[in-house]
């Protein structure tokens, strides 16, 4: 089974560490909840592993290599507040970007990117909005069209920055069922989220995090009050936490 490996990970700003000494082990076919207060590293953290940020020691592995970012390897849909929307681009043309990893800068379109890209779309109900540009779309349907871009990557690895954010009921329900698919085809998946009450409805696995590891572990057993109290400082349970 694949594993994605954290060796005594420390990432710093300013020389100020947002990641102490991080130990973890994660093995495919898993959707975990990656859960802490505002300024606990969780977007740090996703970032670490996607390759985007240097970390100040330790080493993330993937089936017994190192990560790099640009790779095929993870697929990360960072938050929506941070994506252009009024960029010009198609659903359809957003997904086929999840093809260039895998064809690099000299490759052209194939009949088997063609075909990956139609089974993205399709997966993620979005050919009635194919030729839509993003911005048209609602947050559900943009969360799924990311969803579909990843997919697309054929990817082992998804790290989603807060992905219910902004979703109403039924969207929310949508991508849980995508997450789930995606689980149940081998692949990890990792994304934070802040309202503890969805918790056990979403994920299989839960990793406190607040500067360091607190807890990770099946959430049968670890999303517990004595992990939130050390997690978030509080005696509440249940209810959003930012």
């Amino acid at each position: 089974m694949n594993q994605l490996i954290i060796k005594d990970l420390t990432v710093s700003y300013h020389r100020v560490p947002a990641i102490h000494h991080l130990n973890l082990t994660i093995d495919s076919g898993i959707c975990a909840g990656l859960l802490g207060p505002n300024g606990a590293g969780k977007t740090t953290l996703l970032k670490t592993i996607a390759g985007l940020i240097t970390p100040e020691t330790g080493s993330v592995e993937f089936s017994g290599k190192k990560i790099r970012a640009g790779g095929k390897t993870i697929a990360y849909l960072p938050q929506r507040e941070t994506i252009d929307w009024d960029f010009p681009i198609t659903v359809r043309g957003l997904v086929e970007m999840g093809r260039y990893p895998e064809l690099g800068m000299w490759k052209s379109f194939r009949d088997v990117d063609a075909k990956i890209v139609a089974e993205a779309l399709h997966l993620m109900q979005l050919e009635p909005f194919a030729d839509r540009q993003i911005r048209a779309l609602s947050g559900g349907q943009q969360q799924r069209a990311f969803l579909a871009r990843a997919w697309a990557q054929e990817s082992d690895i998804y790290l989603l920055d807060e992905p219910f954010t902004g979703l109403d009921k039924n969207a929310r329900e949508s991508v849980t069922g995508i997450l789930h698919r995606l689980r149940s085809e081998g692949k990890l998946i990792m994304a934070s989220h802040h309202d503890l009450g969805e918790v056990k409805g979403i994920f299989d696995h839960v990793l406190f995090i607040n500067g360091e590891l607190v807890s990770y572990g099946d959430t049968a057993s670890t999303f517990t009050e004595e992990n939130v109290q050390k997690t978030f400082g509080t005696e509440i349970f249940s209810g959003t936490h930012g």
